[in-house]
């Protein structure tokens, strides 16, 4: 994540402790000095929508051996003892499985802060208010486009004014939310208008996501916006940033060109603001799959992010996630670990490697075949990276 906020406006929210503290960049298996990783957690692959992009290819299935109940609170003790900072509860979608609560308070009790990824349609009021009575650090609602656009996107009429009072019923009762908005060929065109609606509902907090080639979004390869177009899009977000201000954090994700691109375009207009950038920018170290980020499936796989779960490191009903975690005889989890070496094509060559870090893996391998090839998804020029 790119806290494009923190960067332009000197916001501190609480990720920004994560992604900028000093010592950051050179960590091998954690987020931060002495923390384990951030780990996405799909608790389900069981889901009421069907997204055209879903990396885990949800559905309205029961799927079978999905961690039972005392699995899940092993695995919680297990994130505890490595000291991992944030469980980042997904799916499918978590709300769906019926001890949701009940991991979240065991998650609570073992000093995790306990955050949602969810689709937001099954959010109202009384579901609300247990959230914010379990003090979930934050609930990322997902809306890819207004209206029918989202509608279609995600597979079901109504999906969009369900997703929108989710997000209202978690304001109502002072449940920190946000929105999330996966930018592709079929909703760019409403990306202005999703900041108005912003504006209008006082949504406080918006990822912007770049699309990732796994799952059913592997499908969507050619539904990816153009170079110029990201350009574009990274122009309009910067513009609103500033205009917002602190009435909302805004963030982009999943494409670490985003933040060489702001560097870029700060050091021509406003070279004072782009040194603070540069500052920011190296404490981080780009992409940290398999490093600070982490993700474990339904079955207890244990991955490098959500997007990459072709490859599995071990499974935490065998052994302890931070034992698996610190495992290097994979050799794709070793790699992640120090990639550069391994890095092919324009990323080999790259002179803001150090502030990118490759990028995205899971796209690279999607278009080439090749884990370590560039990730196509760089929208910056050979001029611009030196090459």
């Amino acid at each position: 994540m790119i806290g494009v906020s923190k960067l332009l406006c000197d916001t501190e929210n609480f990720g920004d402790s994560l992604r900028y503290a000093k010592g950051v960049h050179g960590q091998r298996h954690g987020a931060a000095n002495g923390m384990g990783p951030v780990v996405a957690w799909n608790i389900t692959r069981t889901c009421n929508l069907r997204c055209a992009h879903c990396y885990s290819s949800s559905d309205g299935n029961k799927y079978d051996g999905e961690l039972t109940t005392s699995e899940a609170k092993k695995f919680i003790d297990d994130c505890a003892a490595f000291k991992v900072p944030v469980l980042l509860m997904s799916g499918g979608e978590p709300l769906i499985r019926p001890d949701v609560f009940e991991l979240v308070k065991h998650a609570k009790e073992r000093g995790i802060r306990a955050t949602f990824s969810t689709n937001g349609t099954l959010i109202d009021k009384k579901i609300a208010q247990q959230i914010k009575d379990l003090e979930v650090g934050y609930v990322g609602i997902s809306l890819d486009g207004l209206g029918e656009a989202n509608d279609k996107f995600r597979g079901k009429d109504g999906a969009f004014e369900k997703a929108l009072q989710g997000i209202r019923n978690c304001m109502e009762v002072g449940q920190r939310v946000g929105l999330r908005f996966t930018i592709n060929r079929h909703n760019i065109h409403d990306l202005e208008n999703i900041f108005n609606l912003i504006e209008e509902e006082h949504i406080p907090r918006v990822c912007f996501y770049h699309l990732v080639y796994s799952g059913r979004g592997s499908q969507m390869m050619q539904h990816d916006i153009s170079h110029e177009e990201s350009r574009r899009a990274m122009d309009l977000i910067m513009r609103k940033t500033v205009e917002f201000g602190e009435r909302c954090e805004i963030l982009t994700v999943d494409n670490h060109a985003d933040i060489v691109y702001l560097y870029l375009q700060y050091l021509k207009k406003d070279p004072v603001r782009a040194e603070k950038i540069w500052e920011l920018m190296m404490r981080n170290g780009g992409n940290r799959s398999g490093i600070a980020f982490a993700n474990v499936d339904p079955l207890g796989n244990v991955h490098s992010d959500q997007f990459t779960q072709n490859y599995t490191f071990g499974n935490v009903r065998e052994r302890s996630f931070g034992e698996i975690w610190t495992d290097e005889s994979n050799i794709i989890l070793k790699g992640l670990k120090d990639r550069q070496p391994l890095l092919k094509g324009r990323c080999s060559k790259c002179k803001w490697l150090n502030v990118c870090n490759g990028n995205f893996r899971a796209r690279a391998e999607a278009t080439t075949g090749d884990f370590w090839e560039s990730d196509p998804a760089c929208y910056l020029t050979d001029e611009e990276i030196g090459v």
